[in-house]
């Protein structure tokens, strides 16, 4: 699923997002730490009384310099800025990133060259003979011009990173020259390691004799500073002996647009990323949140032209490079991925407005660099983690995004075989291989590609996008050749587990759809006539409203615990049909795992995968129907919108979900015990995985904010709401039904008493409620909740201790346990 910083939706993360939520997965959002947080300056970047010395002393005939956002000059081992008067107080993005690093790090996000670390906006401010740089904040605001300007202003103070003395004005005295290189090779967080790798690494101290700045190369807009840092450590990745452990970083400062691009205000019933920032520049009588969305600034390069409705391509497309260190023969689906979005831009009335290149050789562009802040990358990185993700970098103060550094981890394609086997090998001939084609490879990489491109572009998960489609829709072949799985490529619906064998579909998962036509529209299109952010606003919401009620157009957020059209992996409009349909396949796929995963002098790897995989898959599509049970839907409505914002699921649904629970999972699925093949790899294990199966929908029904839904249901809907009463004894009555129960059914009786027991203990919970209802946690002992359990554990006792007197020793056995557990949870005291 998406890594962008002060998220008002939810991001990846990542696409696995699991391919795992991510994960293509989901990303956490880039946390800066305070300029306050960074460690002190070394000796040498504090202020000296030296005074400022001719130009031509500091800068002598030796230096090595060059041209662009600063004169940079290296003297000897020194590094100095020459900074001009016009570029002071502008404000400039800094974004630190891993550069090289030792193998072996395991800190999430921050183990491989090209993650981002850090970023933060620096303003080089001079007060006298001294040069500071000050860390502005943007949580708060009031436009120039307003009442609040300057009360905002005195109120929100920028803290000050570092100081330099002058060292010397340049030739003409239009600027000055300070030395940065204590303050690059110092110890400074925001330009280093982590908080998170100084602690998994225990780091104790930073050894600046084993540290050093590499390179720093200037350009027209931005500067690349690329440094080695040490720091002493008590455990390394690779060797204790060493006692400390050494990172590359390359920290890019990328100067902002003066004129900052116009921003877009977010709404809650179209996905995007955003910002947000407490306005007091509003006519609101109070403290107004706003928020605007992430977008690339487009803007056409024939104005008349755009007008007259022609598709026109934009004065600075988005250009997307190719890392050279991916395998060349994932070069054109990545690609391929990338160009996909063009037919969403056109749109919003441009074309060739995404472009993806390969990068420049060495011989064809000798001062490109992976890592410069002016490029947008897809990074690959050689690693077991099945992942990727596709983060963007923007302006804080409109929203912008300035460029972006997708992270592809190789192993992802491990994750795609196995998901696409698992969901697809039923009625699909090329997904029956332990090692797929290439071509059938690179499509599935093209189509991860493309999601992750569109979170770049300041899409998050769209995890309401399948419900669109009814069930049976995906298995007719016409219509998943014109429509694919689902509306957005942004939703994790991954591959068709629906259609049938003898149906015919050949199109397993989704494109560009059209919501995501949509939302780019809706982000992207360009207004004439200098309008307003508030005027551009009320635009666009008629367009939005023009759309809502039409389920092609839903945008369902990520983070979303209780409305059942917001889930990850599922498809179709029902999950209880659309899960029976699943399990139909994953019983043709699972005698055939060894058949069609047979690989000679091979072990048995690729079975015990597999089969676990075909576990797993089951119980996901557990979790798809168990949302409906106390399931909310929420659709964000604004005043003039008719209709309720949040509704609560049927009361036949929800029944209809428990009752597929009990067909498919309470009694005992024996489907899933092939023993022909699991004795080539199980040891024992196959009791205890359909227990977790089956206990952990169990302890997922009876969560405490599933019950107090159900609860505010029955008080505000009476009759027509599903009860936890009938929720007890439909849910006991399959669990508890054979009197001389098997293992299978014995550990899932044990499962249910202790999770009826968790409930019985004072730990407070969240509600779990909609945003803005949640006020405090609750502690379950005042709500209906535990005289609820009780009564139904009083029941569960008598039954207990009825089948105990009648039955053989096992039997007798585990209904006086059961009775034993019950007290011990009725009065724990004894």
């Amino acid at each position: 699923m998406s890594k962008n910083q002060n998220l008002l939706a939810v991001a990846g993360l990542a696409f696995l997002c699991a391919i795992g939520g991510t994960t293509f997965a989901q990303r956490r959002p880039t946390t800066t730490p305070p300029a306050s947080a960074a460690t002190t300056p070394p000796a040498g970047a504090a202020p000296k009384k030296e005074g400022i010395k001719p130009f031509s002393e500091i800068i002598t005939n030796k230096a090595k310099s060059k041209t662009g956002l600063f004169k940079t000059h290296k003297v000897d081992d020194k590094w100095y800025f020459e900074i001009p008067d016009s570029i002071l107080n502008r404000e400039m993005l800094v974004v630190t990133r891993l550069a090289k690093v030792p193998s072996g790090v395991k800190v999430g996000n921050q183990q491989y060259g090209g993650e981002q670390l850090n970023e933060q906006v620096w303003q080089w401010e001079r007060r006298g003979k001294q040069i500071f740089i000050r860390v502005p904040s943007y949580s708060v605001k009031a436009d120039k011009g307003t009442d609040m300007y300057e009360s905002v202003k005195n109120s929100n103070l920028s803290s000050i990173l570092a100081s330099f003395d002058i060292k010397a004005y340049n030739k003409d005295t239009t600027g000055v020259v300070i030395d940065v290189t204590d303050f690059y090779n110092g110890d400074i967080m925001a330009i280093g390691a982590t908080d998170a790798i100084r602690k998994a690494y225990k780091t104790t101290a930073f050894d600046a004799t084993r540290s050093y700045v590499d390179t720093i190369k200037t350009f027209p807009i931005n500067i690349e500073v690329v440094t080695a840092k040490t720091y002493r450590s008590a455990e390394s990745p690779i060797d204790n002996s060493i006692g400390a452990i050494t990172f590359e970083f390359n920290t890019s400062m990328l100067l902002l647009p003066k004129t900052p691009a116009k921003a877009r205000l977010m709404d809650a019933r179209v996905g995007f990323f955003g910002q947000g920032q407490t306005d007091y520049g509003t006519d609101a009588q109070k403290a107004e949140r706003t928020a605007y969305i992430h977008r690339w600034n487009l803007v056409p390069k024939d104005t008349a032209a755009y007008k007259r409705g022609e598709l026109v391509e934009p004065v600075k497309p988005i250009v997307i490079y190719i890392d050279p260190a991916t395998p060349k023969k994932w070069v054109p689906y990545l690609i391929a991925g990338i160009n996909d979005w063009q037919v969403a831009f056109e749109a919003a009335g441009f074309k060739n407005a995404i472009i993806g290149k390969e990068a420049p050789t060495p011989q064809q562009d000798p001062e490109f660099s992976v890592d410069d802040s002016r490029y947008s990358m897809v990074r690959y990185f050689a690693s077991d983690i099945a992942n990727a993700y596709g983060p963007h970098v923007s302006d804080p103060r409109t929203g912008q995004i300035l460029e972006t550094h997708i992270g592809w981890y190789h192993n992802v394609m491990s994750l795609l075989r196995n998901w696409f086997f698992v969901q697809t090998a039923a009625i699909n001939p090329e997904a029956r291989k332990s090692k797929f084609s290439d071509n059938q490879m690179g499509e599935l990489i093209r189509f991860v590609s493309s999601h992750e491109i569109g979170h770049t572009l300041g899409l998050p998960h769209n995890f309401g996008s399948s419900y669109a489609y009814p069930v049976d829709s995906l298995r007719s072949k016409a219509f998943t050749d014109k429509y694919a799985t689902a509306p957005s490529i942004m939703d994790y619906a991954r591959f068709n587990y629906v259609a049938q064998p003898g149906d015919g579909v050949v199109r397993m998962f989704p494109g560009i759809g059209e919501y995501d036509k949509w939302a780019v529209k809706w982000g992207y299109s360009w207004f004439p006539g200098n309008l307003t952010v508030q005027q551009e606003k009320e635009k666009l919401d008629v367009w939005t409203k023009a759309k809502a009620g039409n389920p092609l157009y839903f945008y369902g957020r990520q983070g979303n615990q209780y409305d059942p059209r917001d889930q990850s992996e599922d498809l179709g409009d029902n999950a209880m049909k659309a899960s029976t349909y699943g399990i139909a396949n994953l019983k043709r796929i699972l005698p055939n795992i060894e058949k069609w995963t047979y690989e000679a002098g091979k072990d048995y790897s690729n079975l015990s995968e597999l089969y676990g995989e075909v576990i797993g898959q089951f119980s996901r599509y557990m979790g798809h129907v168990t949302f409906n049970i106390g399931g909310l839907s929420e659709n964000y409505k604004t005043y003039e919108q008719a209709g309720a914002v949040y509704n609560y699921v049927s009361e036949a649904k929800q029944k209809e979900a428990v009752t597929f629970l009990n067909q498919q999972l309470f009694t005992t699925p024996l489907w899933l015990i092939n023993s022909d093949q699991l004795n080539k790899f199980d040891n024992g294990a196959m009791l205890t995985r359909i227990k977790a199966a089956q206990t952990s929908t169990i302890n997922n029904i009876f969560t405490v904010s599933r019950l107090l839904r159900m609860l505010d249901n029955e008080t505000k809907n009476g009759a027509s709401a599903y009860t936890v009463p009938e929720l007890f004894t439909d849910v006991r009555g399959t669990i508890f039904a054979a009197s001389r129960p098997d293992a299978f059914k014995r550990n899932l009786q044990r499962g249910y008493i202790d999770r009826l027991g968790s409930l019985m203990v004072d730990a407070p919970a969240p509600i779990g409620l909609p945003p803005g209802f949640n006020f405090t946690p609750i502690n379950v002992g005042v709500t209906d909740i535990r005289p609820l359990v009780r009564v139904e554990l009083k029941t569960l006792a008598a039954a207990a201790k009825a089948r105990a007197a009648a039955g053989d020793a096992m039997t007798k056995a585990h209904y006086e346990d059961l009775v034993t557990r019950i007290n011990d949870i009725l009065d724990p005291k004894k």
